[in-house]
C-alpha cells in the first residue's frame, strides 16, 4: 500500500491514526530503477534516516537516487562522498533542492528547501584523541545532528596528553551530555580512560590512523574490545556513521522521556 492510498484513508475515516501509523512502519522499499532499494520508512519505524553509501557508485547513480529519495522523504544523507562527488552533484540535482557538503565528514546532505531538522533534545558528547581521527568523529557529528541531537565536540585530547582532556570532559559533563562518542586510533586508549571517570554510555570508535603492527585501526579495535572499563560498546573501524546513529538513538530515548518527567512535574 503506497503512502498517499495511506493517507487517503485517514482522511475519509477508513481506518485510524494508529493503524496508518501501523501500515507506514511497514512501508518499507522503494525500488528506483533497479539501481537501488530505498528504505524509506526506517526514519519513521526507527527513527534512523536512510543513509546512502558513497563508494562504488557515480555521480550520476548518486544524483537519481539521492533526487528520489529527497522526493519522497525531503532528505538524502550520503556518506562517503569523495572529492569528485562534492565536485560534481551540485550540478545534477534539482534546482529546488539544497546541498551541503561537510567535506571533513566525506557526507553530502541533500535537502528539499522546505526540510527542517526537528530538535530532538538529546544531547551528544564528541572526543577525538588526535587531529587524524577528527574526520571519523565529524562524520558522526553530522549523522547525530541530523538525527536532531545537539553535538558538543573536542579534538585532540588523547591519551599522550591526559591533561588536554579534563576541562573539555568536565564541560560535557556539566552540559549533562546523554552519551559519549570516544574517536581513538593507534593504541586505542581513550575511551577506557574516559569510560572509567563517567557515568553515561560511551561509544568507542578505532580509527584507521597509526602504522606498524596492528595498523589500519587493527590494534585499537583488539584495544577497546578487551577494555576493562565497563559501560562501554564498540563500533567498527572508521564507523563514525553507525557511532553516530546509535548514540543519537540513545540521547533522543532519554530525552523523550525527559520531557516526559518534565511535563510530569511542571
Amino acid at each position: 500500500m503506497k503512502l498517499r492510498k495511506i493517507l487517503e484513508k485517514v482522511a475519509r475515516g477508513e481506518i485510524s491514526v494508529d493503524e496508518a501509523e501501523r501500515l507506514l512502519k511497514i512501508f518499507a522499499v522503494e525500488e528506483i530503477d533497479n539501481l537501488a532499494r530505498i528504505d524509506v520508512g526506517r526514519e519513521l519505524r526507527r527513527g534512523l534516516p536512510e543513509i546512502i553509501f558513497a563508494e562504488g557508485k557515480t555521480v550520476e547513480e548518486l544524483a537519481k537516487i539521492a533526487a528520489e529519495m529527497v522526493n519522497i522523504t525531503g532528505r538524502a544523507i550520503i556518506s562517503r562522498a569523495t572529492k569528485e562527488h562534492m565536485e560534481k552533484l551540485a550540478n545534477l540535482i534539482p534546482e529546488d533542492m539544497k546541498l551541503q557538503v561537510h567535506d571533513k565528514a566525506r557526507i553530502i546532505i541533500i535537502k528539499r528547501g522546505d526540510f527542517r531538522v526537528d530538535d530532538a533534545g538529546g544531547r551528544v558528547g564528541i572526543l577525538a584523541a588526535g587531529t587524524a581521527d577528527v574526520p571519523v568523529a565529524e562524520e558522526a557529528k553530522v549523522i547525530a545532528e541530523e538525527m536532531g541531537c545537539q553535538v558538543l565536540t573536542a579534538y585532540d585530547v588523547g591519551a599522550a596528553g591526559i591533561h588536554r582532556l579534563l576541562t573539555p570532559l568536565k564541560d560535557m559533563i556539566a552540559w549533562d551530555v546523554d552519551v559519549l562518542i570516544v574517536v581513538a586510533g593507534r593504541e586505542g586508549a581513550l575511551p577506557s580512560v574516559v569510560a572509567g571517570m563517567v557515568d553515561v554510555p560511551v561509544i568507542a570508535v578505532p580509527t584507521s590512523s597509526g602504522y606498524g603492527l596492528g595498523s589500519k585501526g587493527l590494534s585499537a579495535l583488539m584495544a577497546m574490545l578487551q577494555s576493562c572499563s565497563l559501560g562501554l560498546a564498540v563500533v567498527n573501524i572508521d564507523g563514525g556513521v553507525p557511532a553516530g546513529a546509535l548514540a543519537s538513538i540513545i540521547a533522543n530515548r532519554i530525552a523523550k522521556y525527559r520531557k516526559k518527567a518534565h511535563a510530569l512535574f511542571s
